[in-house]
């Protein structure tokens, strides 16, 4: 699943780098954190390797 914005992207790279023992998980808050607890390292990688040319900051919410 790519990620739907940068914030999101950024999110689940250190969510990946916690899961591979690359940073402490005590230092995730956030959605980092439940990316971190409910995604497997493969969906992780995924997100977090999409490319940012044309997303937005923030995902923007539909009414």
């Amino acid at each position: 699943m790519p990620a739907k914005s940068k914030a999101q992207q950024q999110a689940a790279g250190a969510a990946l780098s916690a899961k591979e023992g690359k940073t402490s998980k005590s230092k995730l808050r956030g959605a980092s954190k439940q990316m971190a607890q409910s995604m497997s390292q493969s969906e992780l990688r995924k997100m977090a390797s999409t490319s940012r040319k044309g997303k937005s900051e923030h995902k923007h919410k539909s009414s």
